[in-house]
């Protein structure tokens, strides 16, 4: 699987971007959000992915944030939802945004997305509200830990093996706290997992 690429922006359309890698060219479908995010064509450009595999295609998606492609999966993971309905969505509101309005169960916030109706917007509140915790949600979307660097990653990689939200980001806070600001992703992760796990 690509987790990322990093390159040169080459193009960008409507829905996608062409990261130029080693004179490679990977189209990437993206929000509207995070082709945004991209600088101007020439420069240098970081996309996390996901790689979309069915029996007709194979497509790759990329995000300007790992917290945006852990929203991605997760809505995607909804019936109903495809990958454009989930590009939408993220297209509308950014994953802080879109974490408090399926904490607060705010299903007409969803609904402001191209494509997404009252009954599936619902649906999503609550096929997720389980999954993102009912916790208060603030703008990073995860915890009330500043994160970034290595604990930033730490937590994506907790969401990556399936953990919540609330119970990655708490774990990840707490190996943090135990092994002080210098810690690896490495030791983060592996403390975090222990952690976790009692």
């Amino acid at each position: 699987m690509i987790a990322h690429l990093k390159g040169r922006l080459d193009s960008t359309g409507i829905d996608h971007a062409v990261i130029d890698v080693g004179g490679v060219g990977y189209l990437v479908g993206a929000s509207s959000r995070t082709l945004a995010s991209l600088g101007p064509v020439g420069e240098a450009a970081m996309l996390h992915t996901e790689m979309l595999v069915a029996e007709d295609f194979i497509r790759l998606v990329g995000f300007a944030s790992a917290a945006e492609r852990d929203w991605f999966r997760l809505l995607t993971g909804v019936q109903g939802v495809g990958a454009r309905v989930a590009l939408a969505i993220l297209s509308a509101l950014e994953p802080g945004d879109l974490s408090r309005a399926i904490a607060g169960g705010d299903k007409a916030m969803v609904a402001r997305a191209n494509g997404v109706g009252p009954k599936l917007a619902q649906r999503i509140v609550m096929e997720l509200k389980d999954k993102v915790g009912g916790l208060p949600i603030p703008a990073d979307g995860l915890s009330s830990v500043p994160l970034a660097g290595a604990t930033a990653d730490a937590v994506s990689a907790m969401l990556n093996l399936g953990f919540r939200p609330a119970e990655a980001a708490s774990a990840v806070a707490s190996a943090d706290e135990e092994l002080g600001s210098g810690a690896t992703l490495d030791a983060l992760v592996r403390l975090a997992l222990r952690k976790a796990a009692k």
